[in-house]
């Protein structure tokens, strides 16, 4: 089963790609609007990993405004033997780092959370989960922070992490490990 969920992934994945291209490939002929169709695919995810790295909204929004309009004014350096979803990612990663940097601390991740529909006590529960964690994930580095937003907040496979970070996948793997182990470490 394992194996079959894995395969229809690349199936799928092998599909965006080839429709990423055709709207690389109008976009760069002067079709301004295929690039809107990229926005909408990625909005939302970029939005997402650079919420888990920059915990205000506002900000994440401009962060991640900027990455595609970065994105758009670069497109001509996209070599598109690569997957576009990687390199948009890189960009957007960049960017939170970026705006990290300049303002020279880590802030506190946003504490507002969604109801989930279920019964108070077990939404609380999960909130106070979901607070103790992003306590802890503001006390890492923004080089393991990232690790863990891609890996368990994006679903991002290795090779993925690998090509947004440009690094190989062993590198992933081991900075993954050390994250979660001061994850780990900060939470008990």
């Amino acid at each position: 089963m394992l194996i079959q969920n894995e395969q229809n992934r690349l199936v799928i994945d092998h599909m965006q790609e080839i429709n990423d291209k055709d709207l690389i490939r109008r976009c760069r002929k002067g079709d301004v609007e295929s690039f809107g169709e990229i926005v909408q695919k990625y909005q939302k995810m970029i939005y997402n990993i650079v919420l888990r790295m920059v915990p205000d909204p506002a900000d994440a929004d401009d962060i991640t405004q900027t990455a595609f309009v970065k994105a758009y004014e670069k497109l001509g350096s996209y070599r598109t033997e690569y997957p576009f979803f990687s390199w948009i990612h890189r960009i957007a990663v960049n960017e939170a780092l970026n705006f990290l940097k300049q303002q020279k601390r880590i802030v506190a991740l946003d504490d507002t959370h969604e109801s989930v529909g279920d019964d108070p006590e077990s939404e609380y529960s999960r909130n106070e989960l979901q607070e103790r964690i992003d306590r802890a994930l503001e006390k890492l580095t923004p080089e393991y922070r990232i690790i863990i937003v891609l890996r368990h907040f994006g679903e991002l496979s290795y090779s993925e992490i690998g090509e947004i970070l440009d690094v190989p996948v062993k590198t992933v793997k081991s900075r993954l490990f050390t994250a979660r182990q001061e994850l780990r470490s900060i939470l008990t």
